[in-house]
């Protein structure tokens, strides 16, 4: 018997909130977290706009002497699993510490540790990179931090799987914990790649929206006049558990994880494949690894990336599988929003989706002004709505052609 897995726990600091409530808050209220980059100067950049997190002082999170010895992907990672253990209500003296695991990715690490240190490099020499250069830049610290902060000597590992890394690190939690490896597991990914060269090479690929004199009105996926995504920075992170370890403690039960899905395109470096087939087949294998009917899914949170390829061939590949129901079911990107967080992405989104199963409310998907002819599908239009959602799916689709989907129940 396969071991039934709950959430108790939600952390998520990002560019449109810290914390459960505010995150929520501004889901319910079309937030917008886009600005003009205030990072570095971005005079010769043809995009110069990025979603940033505000207000976040990692010394609120992390003792003072080792937040200097962290990346600030590495900072939002331990910072909000922080919040999510608070928020699951964890007596981390009670639990067994050996069934206490960590999945925690990121898509690009600590890139702007590598910045800095190779500067110092090419002005100062070797001799002035920094000891802790190797340990802060690496993309599995993350998930090493995590673990030493709290004492999680359980199973402990990284995905690194592009804009799916976090997808794929709640879902391979998920089956630790089903398969009976754990108990608790921390998961989700964190990102922090608003730095000078990333920048300059997702807007050298043409990846990058350039509306720079309209940084709110920027990232507008399933939109006709969409010109490319909004980078977006922060982290996502879950307490996943065993439901009886759950009740036990009279844990506070979020939802329910019920299936997870994945697949490989084996078509592009960077594009979807033809008709989203791929994104098809990772939505598939989610709802019969569930066990339930593509018509149970009442939401989906979408991929939704506001890049033309993305936005179409995701949409294809909802109405591919679910038919007629794809009419009738509410999908929306909440990355119009919060931008794209990369491997963070996931994280932040399943998030959303707890939030729609929780509170019955939908989020919307913003900046949806002109109707595509080949994005046809309900939106949910720059307003968020009520409405009873039972089941919900987050979909993540990565560069390289990984596709990560993840289904929650309401419980």
């Amino acid at each position: 018997m396969n071991r039934r897995v709950v959430i108790t726990g939600l952390g998520p600091i990002t560019p449109i909130g810290i914390g459960k409530e505010e995150f929520f808050k501004g889901l319910r209220e079309g937030k917008n977290g886009v600005g003009k980059i205030t990072k570095f100067d971005t005079e010769k950049y043809t995009t110069q706009i990025a979603a940033e997190v505000k207000n976040f002082e990692p010394t609120d999170y992390i003792d003072k002497k080792e937040a200097k010895r962290m990346d600030k992907f590495t900072q939002y990672a331990v910072a909000a699993s922080r919040l999510a253990i608070e928020d699951s209500k964890l007596d981390l003296e009670k639990i067994d510490k050996n069934r206490f695991g960590v999945v925690v990715g990121s898509g690009i690490g600590g890139i702007e540790t590598f910045e800095k240190e190779h500067e110092k490099l090419l002005q100062k020499g070797p001799g002035r990179v920094s000891p802790f250069f190797i340990p802060m830049m690496i993309s599995n610290i993350g998930a090493g931090q995590i673990s030493i902060t709290f004492g999680a000597k359980g199973p402990n590992t990284t995905v690194v799987t592009a804009c799916a890394t976090s997808t794929n690190a709640v879902g391979d939690a998920f089956k630790i914990i089903q398969r009976g490896d754990a108990d608790i597991m921390i998961t989700g990914g964190a990102e922090a790649s608003i730095t000078p060269l990333a920048v300059a090479g997702f807007a050298s690929m043409k990846a990058l929206s350039t509306r720079n004199d309209e940084p709110e009105k920027a990232s507008r996926p399933f939109d006709q006049d969409r010109d490319g995504f909004v980078m977006g920075e922060g982290a996502g992170i879950l307490i996943l558990e065993e439901l009886e370890h759950a009740i036990n403690r009279d844990a506070h039960i979020y939802a329910e994880v019920v299936g997870y899905g994945m697949s490989g395109d084996a078509y592009h470096i960077t594009a979807p494949a033809p008709e989203g087939e791929g994104a098809k087949r990772s939505m598939e294998n989610a709802i019969k690894d569930a066990k339930i009917l593509p018509k149970d899914v009442d939401y989906i949170n979408a991929h939704g990336t506001s890049t033309y390829y993305n936005d179409k061939f995701e949409t294809m590949a909802i109405k591919s599988l679910f038919k007629e129901h794809a009419y009738k079911l509410a999908v929306s990107s909440t990355k119009s929003m919060t931008g794209h967080l990369l491997g963070a992405a996931g994280g932040v989104e399943a998030i959303a989706c707890i939030m729609a199963l929780t509170q019955n409310f939908i989020p919307p998907t913003m900046n949806y002004t002109t109707k595509d002819e080949e994005c046809d599908l309900d939106y949910v239009p720059n307003q968020g709505r009520e409405a009873n959602v039972e089941y919900a799916l987050s979909n993540s689709l990565g560069f390289g052609g990984h596709n990560a989907s993840i289904l929650f129940k309401k419980y």
